[in-house]
């Protein structure tokens, strides 16, 4: 089973339907029992970083969040779910995230000449192999909607790669802990490709 962590966020059905559509049982919650049983967890969202991190601590899932990783339980960030697992955002400040991992959320610079948000198609570079792109060619295409980047402190989780407007770290990955800024369930074939990797795990 895999649980889809509900913390009214934006963006949820379609992660849902994309894993259904791949042949596993997803279930919407914020049960810390079904949350601590699941097989794979994945934290999805679309929304600012501090009203997000705190419906998380309201609905008092950041400790169940930290308690399924140290267990070692799969676990996936995507889009603000990748921001929220690390440390801080310009979005937010003053706000703490999850602190799973380091690194913090920048704002997309505004002097390129480019519109933000970020909304459309941008290719991926691989700095090193991940297990969610197994499979994939360098140079896929996926699907961004955001106004802030992940620059995270050690470059050795990052796995993908773009740019626009910043050198963006578009997906990481530390032991049982997986991100993508990008969205995969939007992402057509590759990004489909990419969740059933990770539900392989």
């Amino acid at each position: 089973m895999v649980a889809v962590i509900d913390y009214d966020a934006g963006n949820i059905m379609s992660v849902i339907k994309a894993v259904e559509h791949l042949g596993h049982e997803a279930l919407l919650t914020r049960s810390a029992d079904e949350i601590l049983g699941a097989d794979h967890i994945i934290l999805p969202g679309v929304g600012a970083f501090g009203d997000c991190m705190e419906k998380l601590r309201s609905c008092e899932l950041e400790d169940v969040i930290k308690k399924a990783v140290d267990k070692g339980i799969p676990f996936m960030g995507i889009c603000l779910g990748l921001q929220l697992i690390f440390e801080e955002s310009e979005e937010s400040p003053g706000v703490k995230g999850l602190g799973l991992l380091k690194g913090k959320i920048k704002k997309l610079p505004e002097d390129k000449g480019l519109k933000i948000p970020n909304i459309g198609w941008n290719s991926l570079s691989f700095p090193r192999e991940g297990r969610l792109f197994r499979g994939i060619d360098e140079g896929v295409f996926v699907y961004f909607v955001h106004s802030y980047y992940l620059q995270a402190e050690d470059e050795s989780i990052v796995t993908a790669t773009t740019d626009y407007a910043a050198h963006i770290h578009a997906s990481v990955e530390k032991d049982n802990v997986f991100a993508c800024q990008f969205h995969p369930e939007k992402s057509s074939d590759p990004g489909l490709k990419m969740l059933d990797n990770f539900l392989g795990i």
